[in-house]
């Protein structure tokens, strides 16, 4: 999974710097500010991306005396700097240039230079979109690419994915705003476009924050895998019930498992160890991606105190 994220944001950086470079020439030669808002998008994106694969690379550090469990949120971490600042410089940028134009319109000239790195540029756009797209598939698993995005743990691939599709959106809407100023002769259609980007970039940011800080502050597994685990747990002969499984993303691909378990009152201590490492075994077997996993035998006046609260709970009236 590591080694498609990281082709992943290759891509979409060596797609971005080449764009931006030839947008900045267009904009320079046309003074479309349409042009230029994209121009500033390549350029964050390209930011953007050299961001992410530092998270990546900086996530594979083995844990350490500060760190015991790891660096795997540091792609977190990256993937909501991105995010800050494809709103703050994308969306801002654009958003200002755009309104400038809008006061001060200027015609655009040489129009069809544009519209050469318009179809350029969404070539480009293209394929790092599709890259992206076909890793993000390899997770989706049937889900909607929301519903999916949202159960994601793996930041960098949804972030790529996300921002070339808003590149593709700005693209439409340069290209709009430029036709739309060549048919009617007026340029502030070019402004609107740009303004427009800046919105447009503003949305994406907001929701890769939202995606980006819920990992960053500690999400739980799967669904599907704290029901599997609490299956295995059930399954064990010398369990009496499973009580709390806990789970926690430490990165994209390590979790942390804390299992709170009531062991049947007849086992011995070294009976408890080997029912602890039967569960484990299994476990890690079906799901390798569960990396620590920590057991906690109910003890008796902890069961006490558990029944006690419920039976108070349940006597509560309303």
């Amino acid at each position: 999974m590591a080694e498609g994220s990281t082709k992943v944001v290759l891509a979409a950086l060596g797609g971005n710097m080449a764009i931006a470079v030839t947008k900045f020439v267009a904009s320079a030669l046309t003074g479309s500010a349409a042009m230029f808002s994209e121009a500033i998008h390549s350029v964050v994106d390209s930011g953007n991306q050299i961001l992410l694969l530092y998270g990546i690379r900086a996530a594979r550090r083995p844990p350490s005396v500060q760190h015991p469990f790891g660096h795997g949120r540091e792609v977190y971490f990256w993937s909501f700097v991105v995010a800050v600042l494809l709103f703050g410089i994308g969306a801002g940028l654009s958003f200002y240039d755009g309104w400038h134009a809008l006061s001060h319109p200027v015609p655009v000239e040489t129009p069809w230079v544009n519209f050469v790195v318009l179809g350029i540029a969404t070539l480009f756009e293209a394929t790092s979109w599709w890259v992206a797209l076909k890793e993000f598939r390899l997770t989706q698993g049937g889900q909607g690419i929301l519903s999916a995005v949202h159960r994601s743990k793996n930041p960098s691939v949804f972030v790529v994915l996300f921002e070339d599709t808003a590149a593709l959106i700005g693209l439409l809407l340069a290209g709009i705003g430029l036709t739309l100023g060549e048919i009617t002769g007026d340029p502030v259609w070019d402004a609107w476009a740009s303004m427009a980007i800046g919105v447009v970039l503003a949305i994406v940011a907001a929701m890769l924050a939202y995606e980006s800080k819920g990992l960053l502050i500690g999400e739980s597994a799967d669904r599907r895998v704290v029901e599997g685990i609490r299956a295995i747990v059930g399954e064990e002969a010398r369990v009496k019930r499973p009580l709390d499984v806990l789970t926690m993303h430490m990165g994209p691909e390590d979790v942390l498992l804390n299992l709170s378990v009531e062991f049947q009152d007849s086992l011995n201590a070294r009976e408890v160890e080997d029912a602890v490492c039967a569960m484990e075994s299994r476990i890690r077997h079906r799901y390798p991606q569960v990396r620590r996993i920590f057991v906690e035998a109910e003890s008796l006046r902890a069961r006490r105190d558990r029944e006690a609260a419920r039976a108070a709970q349940e006597t509560q009236p309303g």
